[in-house]
This record gives C-alpha cells, structure tokens and sequence, in this order.
C-alpha cells in the first residue's frame, strides 16, 4: 500500500500508521475473499483497487478538514464500503454509518468492521468514533427519526445521476451540513439538470472540486451541496419513485 500511503502524505497531510496500512491490507483481503462467492466488485487488481477504490475514497480529505472530531458521516448505498470504509480507516475520528440496501453487503461490512476494530463504540481502548452498517433503502432511511437530518457530511459512489441521487441523500444531511457525491470529471450537464432538485431538497451548490486520481487519466469530481434550510415532509417519496419520476 505504498502508494496509498505516500498519496495520503503528500495530499492530505496525515501519513497512515503501520496499524492504519494493516487495515487496508486486511480490508483488501477480505474484500477479494467474499468476492468469490458475492459480487462486491469487478475491480480485484491490488494496484486498481488501491487507487480506484482507496485512494479514490480518502480523496475526499484534500478538500475538506475530515481530522475534526465528531463528524458524523453516512455513506449511502455504499456497496462493498466505498468511500466509507476507507475513510474510517484514514479518518479514525469519524463517525461512520454505511448504508445499503442488501443485507447479504451489509453483513459483509459488519464482519470488516468487527475484524478491523473500527468500531469506538465497541473498542473504546481505541478512543475514536463509532462505525456501524445499517441495512435498509435510502427512501426509508431518509425518513427515520434517527436518521433524517442527522449527519454533517453524506457521501456516496453510487451510480444515480444527481436529481436521484439527491434525493436519496440530502434528506440525511442537517442544516449547514454537505451532500458530497462521488462523480465523474464530466459532471458538468448532470449538475445542471439536478439543480431542481437539489433547490426543493433544500440544498445547493456550492463548489465543485475537480482531480486526477494519480499515475492515471481518471477523472473525479466532488460536487458540495450545502444543506441550507429542511428538507421538506415531502421526500424522500416511496421507494422507485425517484428514479422513475425525478425532480427535473
């Protein structure tokens, strides 16, 4: 993970421990291993899951102070665990809800979580914030009592474009807090066509922040959507009808 580990250096400022390597090295392993028997990824190269999957991930930091303590991020549709997991790693303070909609995933992520002692909340030798996978639809979450409004940051890699996307997420996010998706460098028109949405949600843009992942031609946007009043009773609406109606 050498060149995880010099990125996260030079990038972002804070050089990972020899326990913070381990745990990717583990996570790697595990994520190769279940992946012969689940379909959690079609990426299973060591260097292409280190830089399209972890680095890819912790990218993130580079634009915003992910050290603070007590921010609380959900990860929505996260899949095998990205950008989640990988932020945790790096970013032990966070804390970190994975979300997603297959339980068979979820128990997957548990099972990373317990090996990798990622969880404060169960190992408070460690001291650091919790990190916990939770099974369910984002229409569903959004309008969980626990859940709704209740975190600083929502990220997600998921494949929607933004008008879905954001109304699957933003209604996690609290007043002054982001909804940070993870998008292509050619993200310009898809912004466009999700303003809409993200106005009625309750959001706006505020920035975009454009990269080159490193030794690559791949692209990655982090789209800033600033919460800025609630997001109304309304939304999320039942499950599929974001994506067979979207706010356009």
């Amino acid at each position: 993970m050498e060149r995880l580990s010099k990125y996260i250096e030079e990038v972002i400022g804070c050089p990972l421990t020899d326990k913070q390597l381990q745990q990717f090295e583990t996570y790697y392993n595990m994520l190769i291993e279940k992946n012969k028997v689940m379909n959690l990824t079609a990426i299973t190269e060591r260097d292409e899951v280190e830089l399209k999957h972890f680095i890819d991930s912790v990218a993130l930091g580079a634009y915003y102070d992910l050290t603070k303590d007590n921010i609380k991020v959900i990860d929505v549709g996260t899949g095998a665990g990205f950008p989640g997991i990988p932020l945790k790693i790096a970013f032990p303070n966070l804390n970190v809800v994975l979300f997603d909609s297959l339980n068979k995933r979820v128990k997957f992520l548990q099972e990373v979580i317990d090996e990798l002692g990622l969880d404060g909340e169960v190992n408070p030798e460690e001291g650091k914030g919790f990190c916990k996978a939770i099974h369910g639809r984002a229409e569903e979450g959004g309008r969980n009592k626990e859940l709704r409004e209740g975190f600083d940051i929502v990220v997600s890699r998921a494949v929607a474009n933004m008008a879905v996307l954001s109304e699957y997420c933003v209604p996690f996010v609290k007043e002054g807090g982001y909804f940070i998706p993870y998008k292509t460098g050619t993200v310009d028109e898809e912004l466009s066509q999700g303003k809409k949405a993200i106005n009625i949600l309750g959001g706006k843009i505020e920035k975009v922040e454009k990269l080159i992942l490193p030794d690559s031609d791949i692209g990655r946007s982090f789209v800033f959507v600033k919460k800025v009043k609630p997001t109304p009773k309304a939304y999320p609406r039942k499950a599929g009808t974001a994506s067979k109606q979207p706010l356009l």
